[in-house]
């Protein structure tokens, strides 16, 4: 059986190609160089990138069989996520993997900054010992403004704290009692530019937070504070933050992150007062071994045909463990129904119901989207590009969830609305220690059907003589039934078959023509 194979386009730790293990074919090319990539990436089944590889819409095109783009770090600035998705291709980073060696280099660029670390140092090589022009100040007793008060900008706090600081924060996300609980008082941004001596900058590169920190924000601060920015490049404007340097309006900065990488001329440099480096938020050791290894088993998980829950592209969310077992079933749940349908599908409505609503069941209505679509489209249907393709076709997707189940422990019903109205129903449950999965109602109908990969239903008007009919027609065709259950409502039944092979659509209209069925369908699952 062939291998996937799975593409690294840059250095990565040997724990990483550990963590990958030896179901893959590992092959390497220069992602920096488009005429490696390229061709590289045409047979990938998954790419393994740092920074330096751009996955743009180009590479995507050329890349017919790939199902995951793993980016080893945080930042997916050179990675075209809605390409990806379109295409039906999973993104996934390593979205913790260097916290604590971001939060570890804000806090060293606050301490170099408060005891002038850096020109210290390069005088002294040069020979000069000059003390007393590098006096610097302590941080006990001091006020630190952290702005961003995500994970990174609590480990700062967290790390902070220890030096007797006042700890103030800015995030409009986090609730004053959340911060109190964490010894952080919550403050507006103004109040946090008036009061700090050191503002240090953790949020997100966003329209809303570019230029956060720029001219009007640094005419507020105190002349002594010193600003550190370990986030993103452009939060904190570089040419606002010089001209303060310049009047005496800033004291002093540390800067990890520039508006444009990789940066070798800033007006920042001019500065004796200002500790530069060349974005090392993550370069350490253990982030880069961390990232590693998070998205190696990410793509491991993403070419099994699992659903990766942080995966940036897909809506999923996290998923409980009672969640997991519903997964197919609600897959398997919409292809029944999309197979039974006759005309365009307008709505696709998935109802969950027993004790698994407690949970976030988001990932049940992926799974239906990725079962009725794989139905009725010819490209591939993934979790991440399930929801474009209903999108795209207008139709609208809803999810309903009820902790009463009154007849089984758990109930899953895709409900999809044709376009003339009509609705067809199909509902399932996952039953018994082995985790069987059923078939329990079709249209109204009561059954109870284990899925299996060959079903076959017929509705027809209720008479005697209709199962003899139907099973002499699948024998003459050396079709063997495994299971056949009928369902009554009022005159109408519905025959529910499961069987050994698939049956060929000739077969189907002769077994409906002979019952006189009102509808007939073959349906061919895969089944996992």
């Amino acid at each position: 059986m062939t291998k996937p194979i799975v593409l690294i386009a840059e250095e990565l730790s040997p724990a990483t190609i550990d963590a990958l293990g030896p179901d893959f074919e590992i092959r390497e090319c220069d992602g920096a160089d488009r005429a490696s990539l390229l061709p590289a990436i045409a047979e990938a089944d998954a790419i393994l990138v740092r920074s330096a590889t751009l996955v743009d819409a180009e590479a995507i095109a050329a890349a017919p069989h790939l199902k995951v783009i793993a980016r080893a770090g945080v930042g997916l600035d050179n990675v075209d996520v809605k390409a990806a998705t379109n295409a039906g291709v999973m993104v996934v980073n390593a979205p913790t993997s260097n916290i604590t060696s971001a939060a570890e280099l804000a806090v060293a660029l606050l301490l170099a900054s408060a005891r002038k670390i850096a020109p210290a140092s390069e005088s002294l090589k040069a020979g000069q010992w000059k003390r007393s022009k590098y006096t610097g100040v302590e941080l006990s007793e001091k006020v630190v403004g952290i702005v961003g008060l995500g994970r990174i900008g609590q480990l700062v706090a967290q790390r902070l704290a220890g030096f007797g600081v006042t700890l103030i924060a800015y995030d409009p996300y986090v609730q004053p009692a959340r911060g109190a609980q964490m010894g952080i008082r919550m403050v507006t941004l103004d109040e946090l530019l008036a009061e700090s001596d050191f503002i240090t900058v953790h949020l997100p590169k966003t329209p809303e937070t570019l230029g956060l920190i720029g001219d009007a924000a640094l005419h507020k601060v105190k002349p002594t504070v010193h600003i550190i920015n370990a986030a993103r490049g452009g939060i904190v404007d570089e040419e606002a933050l010089a001209s303060a340097l310049t009047d005496g309006r800033v004291a002093g900065a540390g800067i990890d992150v520039y508006v444009k990488e990789p940066c070798t001329d800033s007006p920042l440099f001019a500065f004796e007062q200002v500790v530069v480096t060349p974005h090392l938020g993550a370069s350490t050791d253990e982030a880069q071994e961390k990232a590693g290894v998070a998205v190696a088993k990410s793509v491991r998980l993403a070419l099994a045909g699992e659903l990766v829950p942080d995966a940036v592209n897909v809506q999923g969310g996290v998923i409980d463990p009672d969640v997991r077992p519903g997964i197919p079933l609600a897959q398997e749940l919409g292809a029944i129904a999309a197979a039974l349908t006759t005309d365009p599908i307008a709505a696709i409505d998935v109802d969950v119901r027993g004790s698994i609503a407690e949970h976030d069941v988001n990932v049940l209505k992926l799974a239906a989207l990725k079962g009725v679509f794989a139905a009725v489209v010819n490209e591939p249907v993934s979790y991440v590009n399930a929801p474009v393709l209903a999108e795209q076709r207008g139709v609208t997707v809803g999810l309903t969830t009820d902790l009463e189940s009154p007849d089984y422990r758990n109930l899953t019903t895709v409900r999809i609305t044709q376009a003339h109205g009509s609705i067809v129903t199909v509902s399932g449950t996952v039953s018994g220690p082995r985790l069987v999965r059923k078939i329990v109602s079709v249209n109204g109908y009561d059954v109870d059907v284990p899925i299996a990969p060959h079903l076959a239903f017929f509705t027809y008007n209720d008479r005697p003589g209709i199962v003899g009919k139907v099973g002499r027609l699948l024998g003459e065709s050396d079709i063997n039934i495994a299971s056949m259950q009928v369902g009554r409502k009022g005159d109408e039944a519905l025959i529910v078959l499961t069987v050994d092979s698939g049956i060929p659509a000739n077969v189907v209209q002769s077994i409906a023509e002979a019952i006189g069925a009102s509808s007939g369908r073959a349906v061919d699952l895969e089944i996992e």
